[in-house]
């Protein structure tokens, strides 16, 4: 009925609103916004952001990199001053030092925020002088960049609203109305050296009721989606929201996670959780509920704040929660030991005769006897293929494996028979230059997998 009203209405100007639009810079990095900022720009898991900064912090680079401060000394600030007036003009100088405040309730605030030890050392000076590699580099730039905007003048968008009214006269229907906003940058401001995503989208001039022509109708219909999987970055955030875990700790714990096998990664590097992370948490939170609530941690986050402020004693806040913390531990220690985890199957082993049950390890399922420890036969349980036959024996089927540090690889199910392997995700396609298969590599490129190959989907050379 919509597209039917719109195809003969009539569309009018009916409002245009002109106003000028500023935009603030950034804060300064902190450990939990650069890991999600390298993440998002850089493509840097939380574990390599941390190893880089690292190495930059070592070299007297940066400042101390695990903070969830803001704050910014004075000589850092006039530091920046004078940079700005002298490279980029007094114009891009906004008149007075720009302060944060943070909005984490459990930030210490500690050290500085993140930033380079000497601004006037830019990253096309230090490429020159220094033998940082290219990822130490573009971290690097990446700080710096942020910091020196950080005190940067705002940038200056006009913007313009304009309402349209569509009226169908003929049918005498209801009337609907668009609306187009459409920006323009009038002055740069920090945005000269610290890019963001931003709409510029200029409108035609148009005056108020003016008749404009229909040139397409593209009808479209949404629904509401469920939230997103987390990606590093998402996840970090949350993480900081809630109050769980420091600077510090971040980047171990999505490692932890990942090594467990409790979560994997799809090809758009968002979080999963796994059979084996699915059974721990219900496991965790059928017997531990109040230790794994999401409010657990920064409550003891809190707790410990105090400790630090001497508003309270730290032999009674560890003895409050260990002592009934260790009697839980010990009772449900042994309700999980006797809960049977096992799953019994029509499988007979081999060795002595007695049944096969599933059991579980830290990498999944397998075949296991069910008189362990005295029969220790064990194999694995089939897996999900991808549907794609094996290039090297051309009678199994590649399946997703994990080696016994939690690494994914992708083999031929056929193993020890065929040892056919790759550590990219093959894509089912073949490479039409040698007939290899195609893979996807971790930042979802697809290229051939055999090495003396140099096809690429794109065509470029790998």
């Amino acid at each position: 009925k919509i597209v039917k009203d719109l195809k003969g209405a009539e569309y009018k100007v009916v409002n245009i609103e002109k106003k000028e639009i500023k935009r603030n810079p950034l804060p300064p990095f902190t450990t939990s916004s650069l890991q999600q900022q390298a993440w998002s720009k850089l493509h840097f898991s939380a574990k390599k952001t941390m190893y880089l900064a690292q190495n930059l912090y070592e070299r007297g680079l940066i400042s101390y990199h695990r903070t969830d401060s803001l704050n910014l000394s004075e000589q850092a600030l006039s530091e920046a001053k004078k940079f700005i007036t002298e490279k980029y003009g007094k114009g891009y100088w906004p008149g007075f030092f720009r302060k944060y405040k943070t909005k984490s309730k459990t930030a210490q605030e500690a050290h500085e925020a993140i930033r380079p030890t000497h601004p006037e050392k830019t990253p096309e000076e230090l490429k020159l002088k220094t033998k940082l590699d290219n990822q130490q580099h573009r971290l690097y730039d990446l700080i710096w960049r942020r910091f020196i905007a950080s005190q940067m003048a705002q940038a200056i968008f006009d913007s313009t609203t304009v309402d349209v009214l569509a009226t169908n006269y003929k049918l005498q229907t209801t009337n609907y109305t668009f609306r187009a906003t459409g920006q323009i940058l009038k002055f740069d401001g920090f945005l000269k050296i610290y890019q963001m995503k931003m709409e510029e989208n200029e409108l035609p001039p148009l005056e108020k009721n003016e008749i404009v022509k229909l040139k397409k109708l593209i009808p479209s219909q949404h629904f509401t989606q469920p939230p997103a999987r987390y990606t590093e970055a998402s996840l970090i955030k949350v993480l900081e929201k809630e109050g769980i875990g420091r600077p510090s700790t971040y980047a171990p714990t999505l490692d932890t996670i990942q090594k467990r096998n409790y979560v994997k990664k799809d090809e758009k590097k968002r979080f999963q959780p796994t059979e084996m992370g699915i059974l721990v948490n219900d496991i965790l939170v059928e017997h531990f509920p109040k230790i794994v609530d999401i409010k657990f941690t920064a409550q003891m986050e809190e707790n410990l704040d105090k400790i630090a402020a001497g508003k309270e004693d730290w032999v009674e806040t560890l003895h409050n929660f260990y002592e009934p913390f260790e009697k839980n531990l010990k009772q449900k220690y042994q309700e999980i030991s006797k809960k049977d985890m096992k799953e019994k199957t029509d499988k007979i082993c081999p060795q002595c005769g007695s049944s096969l049950v599933i059991r579980w390890s830290r990498y999944g399922k397998f075949y296991g006897c069910s008189k362990f420890p005295k029969c220790k036969y064990k194999e694995s349980l089939p897996r999900p293929t991808l549907g794609i036959k094996c290039p090297k024996c051309e009678k199994g089927e590649i399946v997703e494996k994990t080696t016994k540090k939690g690494k994914i690889f992708y083999g031929c199910n056929r193993w020890p028979e065929c040892d056919f392997a790759l550590w990219d995700k093959p894509n089912g396609e073949t490479c039409p230059k040698c007939g290899s298969l195609l893979v996807i590599d971790k930042r979802g490129k697809i290229s051939c997998s055999n090495k003396e190959c140099d096809f690429t989907k794109n065509g470029k050379l790998k």
